[in-house]
């Protein structure tokens, strides 16, 4: 009976098996027809990063919360920064040898036999023996220089050194236990927080915000050996030799220039880093003068067409000074400089920059594209002889295009319209005549 039984359900299963395969083909076919419609119907979706992606990118944080205050930061940098006034004697107006129109500008209160005129700046503060840095343009024919401390004192000083090319200076006052500011270690980088301390338009100390726009800055015709840090921190006339300081205080440059329409800050201010300044300030204090290195040779850029695919980097020679350190070396007009110890050369500016900040006797190891063949040059530095002075750009002196500093009173003397001798002799009978009838010139 058993096995009869058996018999049956075998026979059943067999006889539903088909039924079954066919269903299960069915359900797979459905679902493979399902699936390829949802896929063909699916909207296009950017790629998205990985969460592990996103977690890499992250940048490092200084500090492991927000800052809420920079009161300490300020509070202890401020007390390093310093307000500069200078006085310049200026010579007697040239119409005062004549007695009449002597007289004539007498009664009516016109310019006396000297002006004074005082300009405004900032420094900072870099020795306890009383070392200050600021800008060459601050203290520029200055007859007497007054410091004033941010806890009220005042101080006459002298003037240590002055380097044009790099707008810099250190001047002295005659005081102990000042409290220097100190300088950042590490390379300021774009995006961190900037804080310009100065005295702008001489109002008093000031503090600013802003962050690190761009580093490296060259090519603007401000100086000769430019280098600058780019901040939207306001910086403001009477800002000039002031200091630009990090989140925790500590120097990262020296407020130089802005480039402005009005005057005022627009967002696009320029300091000398403090690589720069360290290399200037310690070779004025110990010599009164900077020494820079000197190749001997006519430079211009690879032109580049950006248009094209290709780059084109390297700095070709186009004048090679005879008995000069690249003579002596084989450099040749028509070579292409294109690294020096290593790093590439992308530009004239670049180049300048590099070798005016080796001392002289300096080796250096060029590579050089002559002929489409790459050429090894070794060139030792001599020093970079005595320059013709260049007078600095308006935009440095005059307020109106956005100066830092005040205006040029030189210039401002070359400005006194001058009278021809006919109209200046037509003016002094005039003048005679109301004279003798006791009446005065209206």
């Amino acid at each position: 009976m058993s096995s009869s039984r058996n018999t049956s359900n075998k026979a059943s299963l067999l006889k539903w098996l088909p039924w079954i395969l066919l269903l299960i083909l069915v359900a797979a076919f459905i679902w493979l027809f399902t699936s390829m419609k949802t896929t063909s119907e699916a909207t296009w979706e950017p790629p998205r990063t990985s969460t592990a992606e996103q977690q890499a990118s992250k940048p490092v944080a200084d500090t492991p919360a927000p800052i809420s205050s920079y009161h300490n930061a300020v509070a202890r940098a401020s007390q390093s920064v310093v307000n500069i006034y200078t006085t310049q004697t200026m010579a007697e107006h040239p119409y005062m040898d004549d007695p009449v129109l002597r007289r004539f500008f007498e009664f009516h209160g016109g310019p006396s036999q000297e002006q004074g005129n005082t300009n405004l700046g900032s420094g900072v503060i870099v020795s306890e023996d009383g070392y200050i840095v600021t800008n060459a343009h601050v203290i520029e024919k200055a007859d007497e220089i007054t410091v004033a401390f941010n806890d009220g004192r005042k101080s006459r000083a002298s003037i240590i050194g002055t380097d044009p090319d790099s707008d810099l200076a250190v001047i002295k006052v005659d005081m102990t236990g000042l409290t220097p500011l100190g300088f950042r270690e590490n390379p300021i980088r774009v995006g961190d927080l900037a804080l310009a301390i100065g005295n702008p338009f001489g109002v008093g100390q000031t503090v600013t915000q802003g962050i690190i726009s761009a580093t490296g800055r060259t090519g603007l015709g401000v100086n000769k050996f430019e280098d600058f840090i780019q901040t939207d921190a306001a910086i403001n006339p009477g800002n000039s030799g002031g200091a630009l300081v990090d989140a925790r205080g500590e120097l990262v440059g020296i407020n130089t220039v802005i480039f402005s329409r009005s005057g005022g800050s627009m967002g696009i201010g320029f300091a000398i880093p403090t690589a720069l300044v360290e290399q200037v300030m310690n070779a004025l204090i110990e010599d009164g003068r900077v020494s820079r290195g000197w190749l001997g040779i006519e430079i211009q850029s690879q032109l580049r067409d950006p248009t094209q695919l290709e780059t084109s980097t390297g700095v070709e020679v186009l004048h090679v000074i005879e008995q000069g350190p690249a003579a002596k070396s084989g450099l040749r007009v028509g070579d292409i400089i294109l690294t020096i110890d290593g790093v590439e050369m992308t530009d004239a500016n670049t180049l300048i920059q590099y070798v005016a900040r080796k001392s002289p006797d300096t080796e250096l190891d060029a590579q050089v594209l002559r002929n489409g063949k790459n050429k090894q040059v070794t060139i030792l530095l001599e020093e970079r002889p005595e320059q013709e002075p260049v007078e600095r750009p308006v935009v440095i002196h005059d307020e109106t295009l956005g100066g830092v500093g005040q205006p040029n009173l030189q210039d401002q003397r070359q400005e006194v319209p001058m009278m021809s001798e006919a109209e200046r002799d037509r003016m002094r009978e005039e003048l005679l005549q109301l004279f003798e009838r006791n009446g005065a010139p209206l």
